[in-house]
């Protein structure tokens, strides 16, 4: 019989599935020692039962050893300091070493046999003597892992403009691609100070709201569509899809707005409706 299957979150929003072969008894928000790479971390549990079932596994999942006592959350308090002053040590060791790249954060593995660094380039770095130079300086295995602004957004969390915490760091598994044309099929202004997050990039929710908007615009005449009113020839300039809106422009460029329920009795009326 498959043992149970837990979701354990580390930093930096780290999320990794082990198997609970002891079937030891923890629930969400508890701290737990695993099986590591040439070692063991201490995370936290964020899933277990149904909802790991239903989440993607990718790989072969390690073992839950054991839930963590004080000692072990006293060891990683000292961690994180350790991983702060590092962080700037690297900082300084990366700008003697004159390489194109951003430090991003700095992580131990709880045993401390790993200290690995995150960062963020726009070209690839040959970062050997820097590796060599860290590995002296803290007698550990080094890694330096270099990932995409998304990834670094992930990584140290904040809020988005509408106020909640980013989707990278709380529910998002993959990044999709996306464009300006989402922009554009959602009728938004393609000004990137408000299309862009925290990362820099289109905003995420772009794609999770492009089905709603795919579905609402369904119900609304198409864009530049003709019609004839009793205030005589217009053209369909803009929907507002909350409202049920549809914004009408004449000749003299005068704006007209018109309920969609109207809009749709005027053009059965007058059989102007174009697509």
């Amino acid at each position: 019989m498959t043992p149970e299957i837990l979701e354990v979150s580390f930093k930096g929003n780290k999320k990794v599935h082990f198997f609970n072969p002891k079937e030891i008894k923890v629930k969400p928000g508890d701290y737990v020692i695993v099986e590591a790479d040439k070692g063991i971390d201490l995370g936290t549990v964020n899933k277990l039962g149904r909802l790991v079932v239903l989440s993607e596994i990718k790989g072969e999942p390690r073992n839950l050893i054991r839930k963590a006592v004080d000692e072990d959350l006293e060891k990683l308090r000292n961690n994180r300091e350790k991983e702060v002053q590092a962080f700037i040590i690297a900082r300084e060791k990366i700008k003697q070493h004159k390489l194109n790249m951003k430090l991003v954060d700095a992580e131990y593995q709880y045993d401390q046999n790993k200290l690995t660094f995150y960062f963020t380039s726009e070209k690839r770095v040959d970062f050997r003597e820097l590796v060599k130079d860290l590995a002296s300086k803290y007698r550990t295995r080094i890694e330096l892992r270099q990932i995409g602004v998304r990834d670094e957004a992930r990584r140290l969390g904040g809020l988005g403009v509408c106020g909640e915490t980013i989707c990278c760091s709380t529910f998002m598994k993959t990044f999709a691609p996306v464009t300006t044309q989402y922009a554009k099929e959602q009728h938004l202004p393609l000004n990137p100070s408000k299309l862009t997050g925290v990362c820099g990039r289109l905003k995420c929710c772009l794609v999770f709201e492009k089905k709603f908007y795919d579905a609402a615009s369904k119900n609304f005449p198409p864009l530049n569509s003709e019609i004839t009113t009793s205030r005589g020839r217009a053209v369909v300039d803009k929907i507002d899809i909350f409202k049920d809106l549809v914004f009408l422009r004449y000749k003299d460029d005068e704006i007209e707005e018109m309920p969609l329920k109207t809009y749709y009795k005027v053009s059965r009326k007058k059989k102007q409706y174009k697509h």
